[in-house]
């Protein structure tokens, strides 16, 4: 076995080690946000909503510990549903949620298509008399 520590001396170090807890505390340190896919989604469910007049304004918070999507009808309202990405919930229950202004959680999940499956417009049965 040969010691490797000279033998890089003559050459450029393109490798820099980081300690473990030294990236994980940097990774920790920046808030969480949505990605781009994530947020096309969001945006996507969103244009549908607003041409349906039901929605006027959102905001968008990126926090130490969850990121969220707030939905207002007017923007000085409280939001009527927030869309939650906090991943601390990924292994458990799902890190993505849609909660209603009530607290109300409507709806808890991993894939945040699904989660967002909550606004679609459902199809009622209708008797003819």
């Amino acid at each position: 076995m040969s010691n490797r520590g000279n033998a890089a001396e003559g050459r450029d170090e393109s490798a820099i080690l980081i300690p473990l807890h030294e990236a994980r505390r940097e990774r920790q340190a920046q808030p969480v946000s949505f990605d781009r896919r994530e947020l096309d989604q969001i945006l996507r469910v969103y244009g549908r909503m607003v041409a349906a007049n039901e929605w006027r304004d959102y905001a968008i918070d990126h926090l130490a510990d969850r990121a969220v999507f707030s939905v207002f009808r007017r923007a000085s309202e409280t939001p009527l549903f927030q869309i939650v990405k906090d991943p601390r919930l990924a292994r458990r229950q799902g890190a993505f949620s849609v909660i209603a202004a009530g607290g109300l959680i409507l709806k808890r999940g991993h894939e945040l298509a699904r989660v967002l499956g909550v606004f679609d417009k459902r199809l009622n049965l209708v008797h003819q008399a």
